[in-house]
Order: structure tokens, then C-alpha cells, then sequence
């Protein structure tokens, strides 16, 4: 099923800032959320939020400018319903009365997890790899999670259920207001949400949860990439912390420069020398393709920087099952030393030309121009 663009979801323009795309969230969301529209707009607003997580975010928006849908996976979403009703209304000043009914309660227990950074590699590979796929292991020094303790940060044994809030992670205060009184309920300062306190920090991690270690990741790298692109590998990003989920890999392709070809998006640019009489007859020539070898016929008469194109020759694209063209340019090759014979032959051919052989001006450079 068609996905619709996130841009029109939203209802703004491509070069919209982060500012207008968040306006047009709150609008829609007043207007869509399940809670106040009711069961039969879930849908619709898991579109909007959808949209919303992608375009707020700089990196996942350029992501999608670039490769649309297919830059994410299912469930690379949030559900809807981690989605907080009442910070629509923060900036008006009801977010507090908000909080306070239930439906809209900020309640925050074990918000210590949290997931895990993001990390970069660039990756150097030929010309060859990318016309023909391939695939590659890297080592990534990454943050995991610690052995010893689980990632909790605490030695083991260690960890003891907060005295502050009974091990909920959050705290409620009765709270007056127009409406009467009401239970506010909010994050444990003393745990930070999580239930749990450290009381001997782990000696491996010292209290962090995780380790830094050299890991292996298999990078499959598809026939077309092209230069600077990047590959997404989800989850193998630095470990979260607390439970959360791990970060995810972002593969930088540099393409080395090849001697022979040139690439120009899926169109490959090679260059192939003819002498004098092949240029002046015509012949058949034979090129180097990326797979094979490919003849070209030369015409008669051909000039020298001539383009000849070889269909199906270039790279693949990454997108779509088919290859680009190979480009050919042949160079017209002067011979730098002449017998006599050569010379009179060619004072001739000249001569016939209408031209005139003058003395300031050498029989080479008078052929170099006339070619």
C-alpha cells in the first residue's frame, strides 16, 4: 500500500522549518488525537505522528528527502499512544490541569531508559563494489552494555528499591486548583523515574551501565550506491541506557577515483585513443566495460573528443533494476615524429583539403587543427 507523503500529511512545504512543522502538529493533533476525536481517528493520527517523528527530526529528514519511505522500517515508529496529550497545551498554561485527570497524567516511572546514540562510519570502497554490490565487516568502537551489571550501573547486589517513591519512580502531591483538589502525579526527583537506587556503583562500568568495546558489524553494501550516500544498519548504534533501545549505524560511501572510468550518476565516462588513419577511414575498436568488452564503430571522418554511447555499459541504479550507459570519448592520437615520406603524404592530403602548408606554422599543428 502507497504511503502518502509526509510533506502533505502535515500540510507544508518541503522547505518548511522546524518550527512550522511543529505548529502544524499541534493543530492536527488537537484536531485528530483518539482521545478527544474519538477511536475512528487513530489511524489518521498515527499518520500525522508518523510524519511528525521523520520531518522534526534533521537527520531522518534528510533521510527521506533522499530515499522516501523505503529509508525506514515499521517499526522505526513510536505508537501514538506514547504521545503526550497535554504538552499541546504547554504553552497556554493549562498543561498542568491537564495532568491532573487521569486520562492525561503525566506518568513517567522507569523514564531512566533511554536509547542509544548514533553513530557515523565512512567507509572507503572501489569503483568495483559499487557496480557489483558486496559485502564488507567493519570494526566499531561503540558503547555496550555492561557485562557485570546489566547495565544497570550498580554493583551487583547493590541495587535497592527507592525509599523515596516505594519503587513506583514517581511521587504524588495533592494539588489545589479551580477544579478542587486534585493528585498531581510526577517523575521521583531521588531515582529519576526509574524505582531504583544505586547504593555501590558497579566496578567494571564505575555506575555508567555500559563499557566501550570493539564491535564487528557486516555491512552489505548494494550494487548503484553511489558517492557520499549512506547505509542505515538499525540497531547497531551505541547500546541505551537502562533497557533502552540501541542507537543505529550510519555508513558513509566514499568511492575511490578508478583509472579508467569517470562516473556520472548510473552513466560511466571512459576514454579510448584512436591514430590518424582509424579517425580519417573509420575501424572498429574494442573498450573496456565494466563487465566485458564492447566493440565500437568508428565512422569515417571522426573527430577527434567524439562521444560514442554504449547502452546498458554503466552502473546500476540503486533504485530501479536497471544500468545506466557507458559514455565513450575517443582522442585522435598525432604521431609527434614524421618521416619524409610521411610529410610529402600529408603536405597532399593538405593540400586537398584547400589548405596551405605555411612555414611559420608546423605540417603537425596544420594536421591537429584540420582533424
Amino acid at each position: 500500500m502507497e504511503k502518502n507523503d509526509y510533506y502533505e500529511v502535515l500540510g507544508i512545504s518541503k522547505n518548511a522549518s522546524q518550527e512550522e512543522i511543529k505548529r502544524a502538529f499541534k493543530q492536527l493533533a488537537r484536531k485528530h488525537h483518539p482521545d478527544i476525536a474519538g477511536k475512528d481517528n487513530e489511524e489518521k493520527f498515527k499518520k500525522i505522528n508518523e510524519a511528525f517523528q521523520v520531518l522534526s527530526d534533521p537527520q531522518k529528514r534528510a533521510q527521506y528527502d533522499r530515499f522516501g519511505h523505503t529509508a525506514f522500517r515499521p517499526e522505526d515508529f513510536a505508537d501514538f499512544r506514547g504521545f503526550n496529550f497535554a504538552d499541546l497545551f504547554r504553552d497556554s498554561g493549562l498543561g498542568d490541569i491537564f495532568d491532573a485527570f487521569s486520562g492525561f497524567s503525566r506518568r513517567s516511572g522507569r523514564s531512566r531508559a533511554r536509547r542509544g546514540a548514533d553513530l557515523r562510519y565512512d567507509m572507503e570502497i572501489t569503483l568495483e563494489d559499487a557496480f557489483s554490490g558486496t559485502t564488507k565487516k567493519i570494526d566499531v568502537p561503540v558503547f555496550v552494555a555492561c557485562e557485570t551489571c546489566g547495565g544497570t550501573g550498580a554493583k551487583p547486589g547493590f541495587l535497592k528499591e527507592c525509599p523515596e517513591c516505594n519503587g513506583t519512580g514517581e511521587i504524588k502531591r495533592v494539588q489545589r486548583s479551580v477544579f478542587g483538589q486534585m493528585v498531581n502525579i510526577a517523575t521521583c526527583g531521588n531515582c529519576g523515574g526509574y524505582g531504583k537506587v544505586i547504593e555501590k556503583a558497579c566496578d567494571s562500568c564505575r555506575g555508567n551501565g555500559r563499557v566501550k568495546k570493539i564491535k564487528k558489524v557486516e555491512i552489505k553494501i548494494p550494487k548503484g550506491v553511489d558517492n557520499n550516500q549512506y547505509l542505515r544498519i538499525a540497531g547497531q548504534g551505541e547500546s541505551g541506557y537502562n533497557g533502552g533501545a540501541p542507537g543505529d549505524l550510519y555508513v558513509t560511501i566514499h568511492i575511490k577515483p578508478h583509472k579508467i572510468f569517470e562516473r556520472r550518476g548510473s552513466d560511466l565516462l571512459s576514454e579510448s585513443t584512436i591514430n590518424l588513419a582509424q579517425a580519417i577511414f573509420g575501424d572498429e575498436i574494442e573498450v573496456t566495460t565494466m563487465s566485458t568488452k564492447a566493440k565500437i564503430k568508428v565512422p569515417a571522418g571522426t573527430q577527434s573528443h567524439t562521444v560514442f554511447r554504449l547502452g546498458g555499459q554503466g552502473m546500476p541504479d540503486l533504485h530501479i533494476h536497471r544500468r545506466g550507459d557507458q559514455l565513450v570519448k575517443v582522442v585522435v592520437k598525432i604521431p609527434e615524429k614524421l618521416s619524409k615520406r610521411q610529410k610529402e603524404l600529408l603536405k597532399e592530403f593538405v593540400k586537398e583539403g584547400g589548405e596551405e602548408v605555411k612555414r611559420d606554422k608546423g605540417l603537425i599543428d596544420m594536421v591537429k587543427d584540420f582533424i
